[in-house]
């Protein structure tokens, strides 16, 4: 029985997480354009580069996954877990994540994302 190879798990939660930062990036985007800043290029600057960067990686991701075969999809949630199932050569693997956990995990990518944007030339190594 084939079972989900443990590299391939940091590429299947890129497929979780990242959507969800892109989400956010967006919606933070639209409050500063919106909003009464005086000055809003800046920031729309650095968001729309951590998005661009954020895109990239979910590229990435999406890539590998489709190379070898495995796929990500979200299930159900209640108010304290998410389902997501994750599939590799017709097995089905279910996991369950905490909200707090995802939402955790993502305020941190928005930081690492928000400081890559801002230092393009600093290499920052992303913690799983």
């Amino acid at each position: 029985m084939a079972h989900i190879p443990i590299e391939a798990v940091p590429h299947l939660e890129s497929a979780i997480y990242l959507p969800m930062l892109i989400t956010i990036l967006e919606r933070d985007c639209r409050f500063i354009e919106q909003g009464p800043f005086k000055l809003k290029r800046p920031y729309l600057h650095l968001i729309e580069e951590a998005k661009r960067l954020a895109m990239s990686d979910l590229q990435e991701a999406k890539s590998y996954l489709k190379r070898r075969f495995l796929k990500v999809e979200r299930g159900g949630s209640d108010d304290l877990f998410t389902e997501y199932r994750f599939y590799y050569k017709h097995v089905m693997e279910v996991r369950r994540y905490s909200n707090i956990r995802l939402r955790n995990r993502v305020e941190e990518l928005l930081n690492l994302y928000l400081t890559k944007a801002s230092n393009p030339s600093l290499e920052v190594v992303e913690k799983t």
